[in-house]
């Protein structure tokens, strides 16, 4: 054996590189640390922490038992996930012996992902044993939290909640990211299981990253003062309407003076977290997201116009905003609204990204306030604009108007908006001024088959050089398409034999 391999800080290099070496069907990462493990004594500490870093489910640790062995890799093609009740359920707990050789390895574990919800099993082990002592990012049900949880515990992924919430939150005093996935939970309502949701959140004190349902108003308070949140994420899962109600008069004044990212998903009516947004300042705020179903008109403008006071002017750097109902249609009959968001949006001169999809509503842009916008976002990188597309008016954006905007945007990567291709208001043959940024190109009209289209392809591949296609989910841009592709190959055709 070479010299080198006796230093420590070479071997740990050389494993952790070998932990890197993608899995293929002849030979797993897993199996190359297993054998290195097993080739003499020195390679085993380095190679075993490494193989038992990560751990789904607790299968690998049960497989350690020496009566258990079989049973675990008995099931031949088949998941632990699919099997560990059928067989769990007729199986005798660990003995004390047997506990032993569960957790001859479990020191080794960071990370640790269980979705089953059988501990009887682990009887034996004392709850108040810590089993995982370095583990430092957890996924699981609350069952277990009395019997994994260690002090250094860093990260959690939690499926369900229940009483055990307690004991976690006061014991994992480290906790910096905590994760609450309500649609895990199986039938039934969930009130019961996220009534102690907010009374537990707020012990803890350390939290980076927050990601849960609803909260009440006393903890939106609580969470406020919390100085190290970063990242705050309410997801409303599923069933909708299992959710604290807020009290308007207690969300007032709040100041979340270092969250970077705000995010709202699967919202059934965004009233409430509205109220919250119009009441509260988050002046170190970069990202924003909000997804809803269908809200009316003037609840969607009070969303922009809290956005707009909500003192992130100098900060937020990207906007993604969806309000979408899967089973809402216009009818023939009805108007559509009519959404205004861009105006609102003009004081975020640091924005990169706007991405606003609202497929029950009429997003309205013309040529002026396209410049405006793009003016006002000199660091403008992506620009999304997509609305329902059915059963609304012509767009106000002309070809000349669009192209006299992306001028004044030099930075712009990717662009989606409407457009009214009416008439062609370019002169296909004067010189362009080219925009070499623009990769990605979505234009959206109200015409089932575009006129002129190798005209229009002339301007796009003059004035877009590096645009080889509109994208576009139907097929009215084809033939524009087409032209495209001839003038790209010709282009480069070009170029080859100008070189």
């Amino acid at each position: 054996m070479h010299q080198a391999l006796l230093v420590p800080e070479v071997l740990l290099e050389i494993f952790a590189y070998v932990n890197t070496i993608p899995s293929t069907e002849t030979t797993s990462t897993q199996k190359l640390l297993a054998a290195l493990a097993r080739t003499c004594k020195i390679f085993y500490e380095p190679a075993m922490d490494l193989l038992w870093t990560e751990i789904d489910e607790l299968e690998p640790l049960l497989g350690c038992v020496t009566r258990l062995h079989p049973l675990v890799y008995g099931m031949r093609g088949m998941t632990w996930r699919d099997n560990f009740i059928s067989w769990a359920n007729g199986v005798e707990p660990l003995s004390a012996h047997e506990a032993h050789q569960f957790m001859c390895h479990s020191s080794r574990i960071r990370t640790l992902n269980i979705q089953s919800d059988d501990p009887h099993l682990l009887f034996v082990i004392p709850a108040d044993a810590c089993v995982f002592p370095r583990l430092r990012s957890l996924s699981l049900s609350t069952t277990y939290l009395d019997l994994i949880l260690p002090h250094t515990l860093h990260q959690c992924h939690l499926l369900t909640v229940n009483e055990g919430l307690q004991s976690f939150v006061t014991r994992c005093i480290a906790l910096e990211q905590l994760r609450i996935y309500p649609e895990m939970h199986g039938g039934g309502s969930m009130a019961y299981e996220l009534s102690p949701l907010s009374d537990r959140i707020r012990w803890c004190t350390l939290l980076v990253t927050l990601s849960c349902p609803m909260l009440d108003s006393t903890t939106w308070k609580d969470l406020s003062y919390v100085p190290t949140l970063l990242k705050l994420e309410i997801d409303q899962g599923y069933p909708y309407n299992d959710h604290p109600s807020l009290s308007e008069q207690d969300i007032v004044n709040l100041s979340f003076l270092n969250i970077t990212s705000l995010s709202f998903r699967r919202l059934d009516d965004g009233a409430e977290i509205i109220t919250v947004i119009q009441h509260s300042q988050f002046p170190s705020l970069k990202e924003f997201k909000f997804e809803a179903k269908y809200l009316i008109s003037g609840e969607a403008e009070r969303l922009f116009h809290a956005l707009s006071r909500c003192k992130a002017c100098q900060t937020l750097e990207k906007i993604s905003i969806c309000l979408f109902d899967e089973y809402f249609h216009f009818p023939e009959s009805r108007d559509v609204e009519t959404l205004t968001p861009i105006p609102h949006f003009l004081c975020f001169t640091q924005l990169r990204t706007l991405q606003l999809m609202c497929y029950n509503s009429y997003i309205y842009l013309d040529n002026d306030m396209l410049s405006q916008a793009m003016s006002s976002w000199p660091h403008i990188h992506t620009l999304e604009i997509n609305d329902s597309g059915d059963h609304v008016p012509s767009s106000e954006v002309s070809l000349r108007g669009l192209f006299t905007a992306l001028g004044l945007c030099p930075q712009l990567h990717r662009l989606r908006v409407p457009i009214n291709l009416a008439t062609i208001d370019i002169d296909p043959d004067a010189e362009p001024i080219q925009h070499t940024s623009l990769r990605s190109l979505t234009l959206e009209t109200s015409v089932s088959e575009i006129a002129h289209a190798e005209t229009l392809a002339r301007i796009i591949s003059a004035w877009l050089p590096c645009v080889d296609r509109v994208q576009n989910m139907d097929r009215s841009w084809d033939e524009v398409n087409e032209h495209l592709k001839s003038l790209t190959a010709a282009a480069a055709l070009y170029v080859a034999g100008a070189s």
